[in-house]
């Protein structure tokens, strides 16, 4: 299983890198929307780090979510998803795989620019630690569910619009704990809980979702 698994990732990483464009579209989306909020709310210090801990959090949100469609769907569609499955590799060892490397080339980029984008959006100090390390256990969560998600809609018609309206709102206690969190630690509050919580749902969704997700995906190649 192990061995699979490290296949499946190897073999998606050395895709990823020959593609390095999809990767960088993620980061950049999320550079990019982050560094508009101040010129839309304005540029006063007090109102953005109000709002900097929601802002990072949504913004990275649907930057992992503009690669979701391409999880399984490139596979699919050239025929390499058949050829997995066809061999004795188990279907949950394809999904951990390719969820391992979603969030290798999708949510660590995005857990690395975090910290910039919050010092762009006058963040406390005292809240980057704590957002790393809530994004840290946040993003491979929403790589889990996104896969379930992914999976769910492969080779179906406009399966981006419909995998959104699958994925969203299982997202949100992702999100409302990970911003909680980090309000929490910038007001002088504890935030362990929230972390606790956010570590649960990552526990939670590595039993949950590659069972659901081979599931989905044996049955979208019969």
């Amino acid at each position: 299983m192990t061995e699979a698994v490290l296949a499946v990732l190897r073999r998606d990483l050395r895709l990823a890198l020959r593609q390095g464009a999809d990767s960088l579209m993620v980061v950049a989306f999320f550079v990019i929307t982050v560094a508009l909020f101040p010129f839309g709310v304005g540029p006063e210090p007090v109102v953005l780090e109000r709002i900097s801990a929601g802002v990072v959090w949504v913004t990275a949100l649907l930057a992992a979510m503009l690669s979701l469609d391409r999880l399984f769907q490139t596979d699919y569609e050239d025929g390499s998803l058949d050829l997995l499955t066809l061999t004795p590799t188990p279907a949950m060892a394809i999904v951990i795989g390719k969820v391992a490397a979603h969030w290798l080339t999708t949510g660590l980029p995005l857990i690395v620019a975090s910290p910039v984008l919050a010092l762009l959006l006058h963040m406390r100090p005292e809240g980057y630690g704590v957002l790393v390390a809530a994004m840290a256990l946040g993003t491979p969560t929403l790589s889990l569910i996104g896969a379930v998600g992914a999976a769910l809609v492969l080779g179906a018609r406009r399966g981006g619009v419909l995998l959104s309206l699958l994925v969203l709102p299982l997202y949100i206690p992702v999100l409302v704990f990970g911003v909680s969190a980090v309000d929490a630690a910038v007001m002088g509050l504890g935030f362990t809980a929230q972390l606790m919580i956010l570590g649960a749902m990552l526990l939670g969704g590595l039993v949950l979702c590659p069972w659901a997700a081979s599931a989905a995906l044996r049955q979208a190649v019969e």
